[in-house]
C-alpha cells in the first residue's frame, strides 16, 4: 500500500516541492523535542487500505547535508488524529543520516541498513528504533479507511512515499519502488562465510556453544567457546572413577588453538549430574565432589571464566523435581545444606572453587533473571553472600527465548541492577526463536542491543547457531544447513561491525598507555580520584583526554546522561548529591541520570567532579550539587 508524501494536507510549516524528478514533502522550518509542537508542524493522510491486518511501515526519504541536523521526524502511534503536542501521540524517528536504509534494487529493507545521507532510500520504520520502539499498525474488520499523521522536527528531512507491508513479509527496494508483493521469507542459497569472527577487534567478546552440530563455520562467526555438554559432571564421569575427558578436552584445545576465550560449564549443577552420587552419603559425596574439582583444575589450568554454579534458583543439587528435570541429583547436604544463610551449600561449592582455582574469574548463573526485577533481587541475595567473602567475579544469566520475553525498557533496568554490584556481567546460553525470518530478525534487533551496548556486560554467548542446538524446533538457529544465513544473522554481522563499545582495558591498550600509570589502583595527579575513573569520565585535569566518554546533553532530552565502563570494578561509581557540600546523598550507581537544569559546570580542582545544577532530581527549585565519587 503505497502512499504519496506529496498526497498529505499539510501545516503552515510543510511544504512540497520538487527535485530531480521526485516530489517530496519537506518542513520549512527547524524543531525539535519529542512532538511536532503545533499543527503547523503536521501532515495528515487518509488511507483505504484493501484488507484487514496488521501492517509494518516504511518509508521512502532523503537526508540532507547537515546529515545529524537533517535526520528526524516523527509519525504517529498508531492511526488516528493526534495531538501536536502530545509527546505520548508520537514516535520520535532520529538519526536516520548514516548505515541506516538500503538503495540497491535487490536490497530486503530491514529496520537497519548501510545507506548514508544525501540519497533516496528506503527505511523499515516498524523495526528501527531512531530513538523510541517502533510500532506496527493494525487494521481492524470494517475499518479499511484509516487516519495516519506524521510531524516535522528537522528541515533537512525530505519524504517522498510511505509504503505499508503486511507483517510477517519481506520486501525489497524494488518491490518498494513499485509498490510489489513481498515475499514470505528470503531466498536462502547456500553460503560460505569466510570470517573473521564478528566481534574481532571489538572490546566484547561474542562466542557460542562447543559440539558436534556446531562446530561448522564456528571460527568465521565466534570467539568465545562454552562445552554445550561435555563439561557436565555426568559427562565425564557417568561411571564412578571412569572418566571420560574427550568432548571437554576438545572444546577446551579448540579454545586455546584460536585464542578465544575458554568458559568451563559446569561444575555444579541439580542437572546432568552422575546417577551414582545419589548412592553415597554425604561424607563419600563431598569427597568426590571435591575430587571432580580438582581434576577439572589440574587438567585445564587455563579456564577463562569458571561457572561454578548453574541454576541455583531453579535446579539445586537436592534430588528434587520442578518439572524441569525429574530426579535431581542429591548431595546438597554434603556442602553444608541450606544452613543459616539458605545458601550454605552454594557459598562452600565456591569456596572449594576457590581453593582449586585461586586466579580464575569464578561465575554463577542461572535462568529468569533479566526479566523479573524479583529474580534479579533474589539473585542479588545469593550475589551478595558470595562477595562479602570474595568468591565471585562475575555475573552471569542465561537469555534463552523464554527469557527475554519482556521489553527492552525492561531488561535494560534489570542490568543496571545486576551493574549496580560494581561486577561485570556475562550474557550465556542465548537463543531467539524464529518461526518466520521477520519474527526473529525484530526479536534479534529488540533484545540484542540491550545487552551488547551495556558497559557492564563483558561478552555474550549463544546456545548454538546451526540446525542442530537446543531450540531447533523453535527455529533458533541463525544459519541454515546450506550455511545460508538467515535475516538476523546478517543484522547481526552488521551491527556488531558497526559497533564501538570499549572497555578500559581496551581504551588504555589502544592508546598505548600504561596501566601502572593509568589504572584504577593509581592516583597520579594526587586529587583522591583515581586516574582511571578520571579518564573513563574524561575529567582528569592532569591528563586531559575526552575521547572515550564525555558529558553530555542527548537530543532534546531533558537528562544529561553518560556510562561508567564494566571494568571499573574494583569499587562503587556513585553519583550523589548534596545541599550544603557537606552532606552527601547517593543518588545513582553506574547508569547516571540528572535532570538538566539550566546549566551545569564541572569544578576539576576538587577532589570529586562536582556538577552544580539548577534543579535537583526530583525537579524542585532547591539549588543541589551533584558529584561523582569512587568508592572503595
Amino acid at each position: 500500500m503505497i502512499v504519496e508524501a506529496e498526497d498529505a494536507v499539510t501545516g503552515a510549516e510543510m511544504s512540497s516541492a520538487s527535485e530531480g524528478g521526485v516530489e517530496f514533502l519537506t518542513a520549512t522550518s527547524d524543531g525539535a523535542g519529542n512532538s511536532p509542537g503545533s499543527e503547523a508542524r503536521t501532515a495528515r493522510f487518509s488511507v483505504t487500505f484493501p484488507e484487514a491486518g496488521i501492517y509494518q511501515l516504511y518509508v521512502r526519504l532523503y537526508v540532507g547535508p547537515e546529515s545529524g541536523s537533517d535526520d528526524s521526524f516523527f509519525y504517529g502511534n498508531g492511526f488516528g488524529e493526534k495531538d501536536p503536542a502530545d509527546d505520548a501521540d508520537w514516535i520520535l524517528v532520529n538519526q536516520l543520516g548514516s548505515g541506516i536504509g538500503s538503495t540497491s534494487p535487490e536490497d530486503y529493507v530491514p529496520g537497519e541498513g548501510a545507506a548514508g545521507s544525501q540519497v533516496w532510500k528506503w527505511v523499515m520504520l516498524s523495526g528501527f528504533n531512531g530513538g523510541e520502539d517502533p510500532i506496527n499498525f493494525s487494521v481492524p474488520s470494517g475499518q479499511l479507511t484509516q487516519t495516519f499523521d506524521i510531524g516535522a522536527r528537522e528541515d533537512g528531512l525530505r519524504i517522498d512515499k510511505f509504503a505499508f507491508g503486511w507483517d510477517g513479509f519481506f520486501y525489497t527496494v524494488d518491490n518498494l519502488d513499485k509498490g510489489e508483493a513481498g515475499a514470505e521469507s528470503t531466498p536462502n542459497e547456500p553460503f560460505t562465510p569466510t570470517g573473521p569472527p564478528i566481534a574481532t577487534g571489538k572490546w566484547k567478546w561474542l562466542g557460542s556453544v562447543h559440539s558436534a552440530s556446531q562446530l561448522q563455520d564456528f571460527t568465521a562467526y565466534w570467539n568465545q567457546v562454552t562445552p554445550e555438554n561435555a563439561g557436565k559432571w555426568g559427562s565425564v564421569e557417568g561411571t564412578r572413577d571412569v572418566m571420560n575427558w574427550g568432548g571437554l578436552d576438545a572444546a577446551y584445545d579448540f579454545a586455546k588453538e584460536n585464542g578465544y576465550k575458554f568458559r568451563m560449564h559446569i561444575l555444579i549443577w541439580g542437572a546432568q549430574q552422575p546417577g551414582w552420587i545419589n548412592d553415597l552419603s554425604p561424607e563419600e559425596q563431598l569427597v568426590e565432589i571435591e575430587e571432580w574439582i580438582s581434576a577439572v583444575a589440574e587438567r585445564y589450568p587455563d579456564i577463562d571464566y569458571l561457572e561454578v554454579v548453574n541454576e541455583p534458583l531453579h535446579q539445586a543439587p537436592d534430588g528434587g523435581d520442578t518439572g524441569v528435570v525429574s530426579g535431581r541429583a542429591n548431595y546438597i547436604a554434603a556442602l553444608g545444606g541450606e544452613g543459616e544463610t539458605g545458601w550454605d551449600w552454594l557459598i562452600e561449592s565456591f569456596r572449594l572453587a576457590r581453593k582449586y582455582f585461586p586466579d580464575t574469574p569464578l561465575v554463577i548463573n542461572d535462568y529468569g533473571i533479566i526479566g523479573s526485577a524479583q529474580a534479579v533481587d533474589d539473585y542479588l541475595e545469593i550475589v551478595d553472600l558470595l562477595m562479602a567473602e570474595d568468591l565471585i567475579d562475575v555475573i552471569s544469566f542465561q537469555a534463552h527465548a523464554f527469557s527475554t520475553r519482556t521489553s527492552a525498557a525492561v531488561m535494560e533496568q534489570n542490568l543496571d541492577t545486576l551493574a549496580s554490584r560494581g561486577l561485570p556481567i556475562m550474557v550465556t546460553e542465548m537463543d531467539v526463536d524464529g518461526a518466520t525470518d521477520l519474527a526473529q530478525l525484530s526479536d534479534y534487533k529488540k533484545i540484542f542491543p540491550v545487552f551488547w551496548e551495556h558497559p557492564a556486560v563483558i561478552g555474550v554467548t549463544l546456545w548454538g547457531f546451526r540446525p542442530g542446538m537446543w531450540r531447533s524446533d523453535q527455529g533458533a538457529y541463525l544459519v541454515l544447513n546450506n550455511g545460508a544465513e538467515r535475516p538476523a544473522m546478517k543484522w547481526l554481522r552488521d551491527y556488531v561491525a558497526e559497533s564501538d563499545f570499549p572497555g578500559f582495558e581496551g581504551y588504555v591498550e589502544e592508546r598505548g598507555l600504561s596501566l601502572e600509570l593509568h589504572g584504577f589502583e593509581v592516583d597520579v595527579d594526587g586529587d583522591g580520584m583515581t586516574t582511571g575513573l578520571e579518564y573513563l569520565i574524561a575529567s582528569d585535569p592532569a591528563t586531559p583526554d575526552r575521547h572515550l566518554l564525555e558529558w553530555k546533553m542527548e537530543d532534546d532530552l531533558d537528562t544529561l546522561r553518560t556510562k561508567i565502563s564494566s571494568l571499573a570494578r574494583d569499587g562503587r561509581v556513585e553519583l550523589q548529591s548534596s545541599s550544603d557540600l557537606e552532606n552527601w546523598t547517593t543518588e545513582a550507581l553506574f547508569d547516571l541520570l540528572l535532570q538538566r537544569g539550566s546549566g551545569f559546570e564541572i569544578d576539576l580542582e576538587e577532589e570529586s567532579v562536582t556538577l552544580e545544577m539548577s534543579a535537583s532530581i526530583g525537579g524542585d527549585s532547591e539549588k543541589r550539587f551533584y558529584r561523582i565519587s569512587f568508592k572503595q
